[in-house]
């Protein structure tokens, strides 16, 4: 039987993204991107809420993301979650989800000085839309489905 694994999550980055290289030179860039969702209590009061995530990028997407976003920007990932256990530095068992992405897109512009863009599944593409690398047609955060 086939399933499905996917996960999107629109947040604001949370730390600057760190890249490394596996010791066959493949290239991960890890960062955590924050969601917040707002919600009415029962009693009528405005609250907000912030679910942390571990984004990981492999290959070209990590060098890419290591290279255009950073901490603060505001980012589309959309990808599959993947679950492991390891052991503590305290023998503890301890439980993390972890999204590997594989489409980044860059919802704000950069600071100044920086180029303003987004970045699409593998490509660097500018702002003002076009196509990426593959010739997919670069999305606005106004094109997302939700």
């Amino acid at each position: 039987m086939v399933g499905l694994n996917r996960i999107m999550v629109i947040g604001n980055v949370g730390t600057d993204p760190e890249m490394r290289y596996t010791p066959s030179g493949a290239p991960v860039t890890s960062f955590r991107i924050a969601v917040s969702r707002a919600y009415n209590t029962r009693e009528g009061e405005r609250r907000q809420e912030t679910e942390w995530f571990t984004v990981v990028a492999w290959n070209a997407l990590a060098e890419q993301v290591n290279q255009y976003l950073s901490k603060g920007r505001k980012a589309y990932v959309d990808g599959r979650l993947h679950s492991h256990s390891y052991q503590g530095n305290d023998g503890q068992m301890r439980f993390r989800n972890e999204i590997i992405a594989e489409r980044v897109l860059f919802l704000d512009r950069p600071g100044a000085g920086d180029e303003g863009g987004e970045y699409s599944g593998g490509a660097y593409a500018p702002s003002a839309g076009g196509a990426d690398y593959a010739g997919h047609e670069v999305l606005s955060p106004d094109d997302l489905p939700f």
